[in-house]
C-alpha cells in the first residue's frame, strides 16, 4: 500500500491541519535530501541509518511499501537504489494527490 490513508487521517487528527501540513512538508524535505544521498551514492549497500530516517518517515506518514523496502534494505534482504527512489517518488506523488475525507 503506497499511502496509509487512516495514518494520514490520524496524524492529521493528533496534531491539527497546521501541524499536519509542517509536518509533512518538513519530513518530504528530510526524506528527498536522503533518496537523494541513497541514489548518488552508487553503492550495493547503503548505510543503515539512512535507511533507518526513512523508515521511520515513512512509517509516520503511512508510507506502508516505503517502510517495508527501508526495512528489507535495513536487514541486508536486498536493496536497490533506483527501485527505492522510484517507489519513493510514486509515494511522493500518491500523497499530493490525497484529498482527506
Amino acid at each position: 500500500m503506497l499511502l496509509n490513508e487512516d495514518r494520514l487521517l490520524s496524524l492529521r487528527a493528533e496534531i491539527g491541519e497546521d501541524g499536519y501540513e509542517e509536518v509533512v512538508a518538513l519530513f518530504l524535505a528530510e526524506s528527498d535530501e536522503v533518496i537523494a544521498r541513497l541514489s548518488g551514492a552508487g553503492a550495493a549497500v547503503p548505510p543503515r541509518a539512512e535507511l533507518h530516517f526513512l523508515k521511520g518517515v515513512a512509517l509516520n506518514l503511512g508510507f506502508d511499501d516505503l517502510a517495508e523496502m527501508c526495512r528489507k534494505g535495513e536487514r541486508g534482504e536486498g536493496y536497490d537504489a533506483q527501485a527505492l527512489a522510484r517507489l519513493y517518488a510514486e509515494t511522493r506523488a500518491a500523497l499530493e494527490g490525497f484529498v482527506p475525507a
